[in-house]
């Protein structure tokens, strides 16, 4: 995405407030978020939230950055312990004229087990990609984070899918 559209989907957060949902601003420094992970320290942030779901006490962490420094914007979203990304997001589509954040569920784990992984996805998800709308306005922010929680939420429960089952037998 670009920084003017990541800009827009902060600013969306910041003045929100969801009744599902508690909002915490974190501190970025001269445009980065300092201490934060390995991943991210210099790397230029427009905005970085800790995001909780109240009713789950689900959280995960929001951070516009400019991920691979090059100008393109992305929504990394982080889980709770900030031990790795649970979403990176970057496009950005038109679908039917309204703007979506588009995102296509391709795991690389290095076990030979990602095509089990897509199928469950597919399968119990109805498709592989998931397309979550762009708020319109700051009411339309817990709308957008449910998207996101469900992506998120998601994507662990089929990644972690060949550790339940065993798909060799």
């Amino acid at each position: 995405m670009k920084k003017n559209e990541a800009v827009y989907l902060a600013d969306l957060i910041k003045g929100s407030r969801p009744a599902n949902y508690d909002i915490k601003k974190l501190e970025t420094v001269n445009g980065t978020l300092s201490k934060f992970h390995q991943w991210t320290n210099g790397k230029q942030t427009t905005a970085a939230f800790e995001v909780t779901r109240i009713d789950s006490e689900t959280t995960y962490y929001f951070l516009f950055i400019d991920w691979h420094r090059n100008d393109n914007y992305y929504l990394v979203i982080y889980l709770q312990n900030k031990s790795t990304t649970a979403a990176e997001l970057r496009v950005i589509e038109e679908i039917d004229g309204i703007p979506h954040i588009v995102w296509l569920y391709n795991p690389l784990k290095r076990d030979g087990k990602n095509d089990q992984r897509k199928a469950y996805f597919k399968h119990m998800f109805g498709s592989r990609q998931v397309q979550i709308k762009i708020p319109a306005t700051s009411l339309e922010v817990g709308e957008f984070f449910d998207g996101l929680f469900r992506l998120c939420q998601n994507r662990i429960k089929a990644d972690k899918i060949v550790d339940v089952f065993d798909f060799e037998k």
